[in-house]
C-alpha cells in the first residue's frame, strides 16, 4: 500500500464483497485484500503453495466484484516471482 501510495495509483485495502441472493443483500460475504485503481484485485498469501481453493476464492472474488483480472501473490517463496500467479476470468 505504501509503494502504490507513493506512485500516487488509487488503491484500497480489504474491499469489503457484499453477497446478493435473488436480490436480497446477505451483508458482507469476504474481504478482498487490495483493489488497485477500481480494476485489479490482488490477494495477498504466506502459504507452502497455492492450492484449488486459493483460485476458487480468486474467482469467486472477481466475479462479484465485476472484474475480470487479479493477482495471486505467495509471500512464503523465495523468489517473490515465483510466487505470483495471474488469474483472469
Amino acid at each position: 500500500m505504501v509503494e502504490l501510495g507513493q506512485a500516487q495509483i488509487l488503491a484500497k485495502r480489504q474491499v469489503e464483497i457484499p453477497v446478493l441472493y435473488r436480490g436480497h443483500d446477505l451483508g458482507i460475504g469476504s474481504r478482498a485484500d487490495i483493489l488497485v485503481a477500481e480494476c485489479l484485485l490482488l490477494e495477498l498469501k504466506t502459504v507452502d503453495e497455492f492450492v484449488t481453493v486459493h483460485l476458487a476464492q480468486m474467482i469467486t472474488y472477481l466475479k462479484l466484484l465485476r472484474l475480470k483480472r487479479g493477482f495471486l501473490i505467495n509471500f512464503n517463496k523465495t523468489l517473490l516471482k515465483d510466487g505470483i500467479k495471474r488469474v483472469s476470468i
